[in-house]
């Protein structure tokens, strides 16, 4: 309900299943190389990016190690400060490994680029940035994105493990979601 109104929430394929698929595979290969006979250590920023790493580690042939944290943006919105407030961290170091923060979707940035400083002042051997769904056109702090499965544009999206209302997370495609009145 909107102001009195049903609203119905529509989808729309943005990336269909298959492409989806091809393009981890193609990521997965990406890192297979820059990382031949070394293990890697994938970091998850909790939900939206699980979907994402579970898909990429099972393509990726060699030594993958996953781990988790949750992270929340805080403080005032208007400032672009870009505070995180850390709500479950790593359960182990992370000096001298070679990690990739796994994400599954980038769009202001802000957050991203403090974590990622926070991460490499732990001293791994190497910080690289992956992520599913690129949305440069909402980028605010300046990010570098070592492997991108896919630019889009400033649009809502869901599947995949994004969620609106912590609903489609599941899809095994990328949708975008909109709202008509009923």
């Amino acid at each position: 309900m909107y102001g009195g109104r049903m609203m119905i929430e529509k989808l729309q394929t943005l990336i269909s299943k298959e492409k989806l698929a091809q393009r981890v595979s193609e990521i997965a290969s990406e890192i297979e190389r820059d990382y031949q006979g070394k293990d890697i250590h994938f970091i998850c920023v909790l939900k939206g990016g699980v979907v994402f790493m579970a898909d990429l580690a099972r393509a990726v042939h060699q030594n993958v190690y996953l781990h988790f944290m949750d992270v929340s943006s805080y403080g005032d919105s208007t400032e672009s400060s870009g505070n995180i407030k850390i709500l479950m961290d790593l359960d182990e170091s992370i000096k001298d490994k070679h990690v990739i923060i796994v994400e599954d979707i980038i769009d202001s940035g802000r957050t991203l680029s403090v974590l990622k400083k926070v991460l490499l002042s732990r001293g791994p051997a190497s910080l690289r940035i992956c992520t599913l769904l690129d949305k440069p056109d909402r980028r605010v702090a300046q990010v570098d994105i070592d492997y991108t499965g896919f630019k889009i544009p400033d649009e809502f999206v869901v599947g995949c493990g994004l969620d609106y209302a912590q609903k489609y997370r599941n899809l095994d495609y990328i949708g975008i979601l909109s709202f008509e009145e009923e």
